[in-house]
C-alpha cells in the first residue's frame, strides 16, 4: 500500500528480516544439534570423521568442533563453546543451548515488531541482572575443604561416559591441581602444570598421579642399556649424537676400502668422543628431542652409551621440552660443548615400568630433586576411544577446579539456578516500563530451556517438572532443582 504523500515513501524491509531469521534458524539448529546431550542423562554422540574414524563424546565443545559448519552464524556457536572450553573447560553444551534458546526469544520478539537495539540492549542489562542474582545464591567454598570441591567435581564427571570411574578420577583432578598451586594464594591455575600422559591397556582404575615426571617412551635397549637408574643425573639434549652432515645436499664418492675405513673410524671417534663428555659431566640418563633434520641417534652411539651404563630415551616431543624442563629443573643443551654440570636435573630413582596389560612401556622419574611444581597423570584405558574420552573428561574436571580457584564460590546444580534467575528477572521485569520489560521477560523464559532440557533428556514430563520448579521457587526454595537420577 503506497502513501501517495509527496515526500514520503515506504522503505521495504523485508530483506533485512529474512537475514536475521536465517541466521537464527541456523545457530537454533547448531543448539538442537548438542540439546540432546546435556546433562547426566544426555546422549554421547557418535561421529564420524571424513577419514572414516570414529569419535564418541559427550563433550560440547569437541561435538561442535567436528562438524562442517558453513553458516557464518552456526560458525560463531562453535566459537562461543570454543572459548568457552578454553575459558572455564566445562558447561560448553549448556552454553550453546542457552544461546539457542535466547535467539529463539529474540525471533519471537522480532516478529512483534521490536527493534533489534533495543532487544540487545535489553538483553545486556538482564544479563547483568542474572549475574547479581546468581552472585547472591552462591555459597562461598573453601578449596581445602576436600568433600564440596570433590562434590563438584563428581557433578562435571557425571554426565560423561566416564561416570562410574568417578571415584578413583575427581580425587587425581583435585589433588592435581592442589599439587600445583598454594592454595591460600593461589588466584589461577596454569593447566599446562599438569601433563596427561595416555597409555592404552589395563583399565581406567588403574589411573593415577605421579608426582614427579612420566615420559611416553620407553628407554632403548638395542644396546642393552640399563632401565632402571638410582640417584639419576638427567641431562636434555637438542643436538644429534650421529656423525655430522653438511648443511648443503651432497655426495662424497670414496673409491678405495682405506679412505672408507678412515672415515668410519673417524665417524666411531667422532660419537665416542662425544659420548665420553655425556659421561664426564656425570650425567647417567639422557633424553633426545626428536630431530627431523638428521638422525638423532644411530646405533653406534646407543652402543657407546649403554658401554657407559647411560640410560637413554628418545624422541621427544618439541612440545614436551618446556613441561620437562620446569619438571625435572633442568636446561635443554643444544650443543655438545655447552654441557655443564648446572644444566642436569637429577631425580632419586628413574626407571623403565612395563605398563600391565600391554606391551607399551613407560619411563617414570620420581623423588626429584627441588622439583618444579607440576604433576602427570597417567591414563589408562581399554581402547582408543575410552582413553580419548577420559582425557577430555579429566580435563573438564581439572577446569573445574580451576575455576574454583579463581572464584570461590558454589551454586546449586540440575537447572537450580537457571530457575532463580528467570524468578527473580520476571518479578525484575514487571517493574521495568515499555518494551524492556517485554525483553527482560523473554530473557527469563529462555532461561528456563535448561531445567526443561535436563528433564525431557531423561525422559520425564519437562513441562511439568518445569512448572513445578518455579512453582518451588516462588516458594522460597532457592536451591531447589531436578533431580534426574
Amino acid at each position: 500500500k503506497k502513501n501517495n504523500m509527496p515526500g514520503e515513501r515506504q522503505k521495504d524491509n523485508s530483506k533485512e528480516k529474512d537475514v536475521r531469521m536465517s541466521n537464527i534458524v541456523a545457530a537454533k539448529a547448531v543448539a538442537d544439534t548438542i540439546r540432546t546431550s546435556l546433562g547426566p542423562r544426555g546422549m554421547d554422540k557418535m561421529i564420524q570423521k571424513g577419514d572414516g574414524e570414529v569419535l564418541i563424546t559427550n563433550d560440547g565443545a569437541t561435538i561442535l568442533s567436528q562438524l562442517q559448519v558453513f553458516h557464518p552464524t552456526a560458525q560463531m556457536l562453535v566459537q562461543l563453546s570454543k572459548s568457552q572450553d578454553i575459558e572455564a573447560g566445562d558447561g560448553t553444551t549448556g552454553i550453546c543451548v542457552i544461546a539457542g534458546a535466547l535467539l529463539q526469544a529474540c525471533s519471537e520478539l522480532l516478529s512483534k515488531g521490536i527493534h533489534p537495539t533495543m532487544i540487545a540492549d535489553a538483553f545486556k542489562q538482564s544479563a547483568a541482572k542474572a549475574v547479581e542474582v546468581l552472585e547472591s545464591v552462591a555459597k562461598p567454598v573453601d578449596l581445602l575443604d576436600r568433600e564440596s570441591v570433590l562434590n563438584a567435581v563428581n557433578t562435571c564427571l557425571a554426565s560423561k561416559v566416564v561416570h562410574s570411574n568417578a571415584d578413583v578420577l575427581a580425587p587425581i583432578a583435585v589433588d592435581a591441581v592442589l599439587a600445583v598451586i598454594d592454595p591460600a594464594t593461589a588466584v589461577n591455575v596454569d593447566l599446562q602444570d599438569v601433563k596427561i600422559v595416555k597409555q592404552v591397556g589395563g583399565t581406567m582404575d588403574d589411573t593415577e598421579l605421579v608426582r614427579g615426571l612420566v615420559l611416553e617412551r620407553g628407554a632403548k635397549h638395542t644396546a642393552g642399556g640399563p632401565s632402571k637408574i638410582e640417584n639419576a643425573k638427567v641431562a636434555f639434549i637438542q643436538f644429534c649424537l650421529s656423525a655430522p652432515k653438511t648443511d648443503m645436499e651432497n655426495s662424497v664418492v670414496v673409491s678405495d676400502y682405506a679412505a672408507m675405513d678412515r672415515i668410519l673410524r673417524e665417524e666411531r671417534k667422532f660419537i665416542l668422543n662425544q659420548c665420553k663428555k655425556i659421561k664426564k659431566w656425570g650425567c647417567n640418563v639422557l633424553l633426545i628431542q626428536k630431530s627431523i633434520l638428521r638422525d638423532a641417534y644411530n646405533d653406534l652411539s646407543l652402543h657407546f652409551l649403554a658401554k657407559l651404563d647411560i640410560m637413554v630415551v628418545t624422541d621427544i616431543e618439541r612440545n614436551d621440552v618446556d613441561f620437562i624442563a620446569r619438571t625435572l629443573n633442568l636446561q635443554p643443551i643444544a650443543h655438545i660443548d655447552h654441557f655443564s654440570a648446572d644444566k642436569l636435573g637429577s631425580a632419586g630413582l628413574a626407571q623403565e615400568v612395563t605398563i600391565a596389560g600391554s606391551t607399551s612401556k613407560v619411563v617414570k622419574f620420581t623423588d626429584i630433586v627441588n622439583m618444579g611444581r607440576t604433576v602427570t597423570i597417567l591414563m589408562r584405558g581399554s581402547n582408543r576411544l575410552v582413553l580419548d574420552e577420559a582425557d577430555r573428561s579429566v580435563h573438564d574436571a581439572l577446569c573445574v577446579v580451576r575455576s574454583l580457584v579463581k572464584k570461590r564460590f558454589l551454586i546449586a546444580g540440575g537447572g537450580a539456578p537457571e530457575a532463580e534467575c528467570a524468578l527473580r528477572l520476571t518479578q525484575w521485569a514487571k517493574t521495568l516500563v515499555g518494551v524492556r520489560s517485554y525483553c527482560a521477560r523473554a530473557f527469563a523464559e529462555a532461561l528456563e530451556i535448561i531445567p526443561y532440557t535436563l528433564s525431557e533428556n531423561a525422559g520425564m514430563n519437562p513441562i511439568s517438572m518445569v512448572t513445578e520448579l518455579r512453582n518451588r521457587h516462588s516458594l522460597g526454595e532457592c536451591f531447589g532443582g531436578i533431580n534426574v537420577r
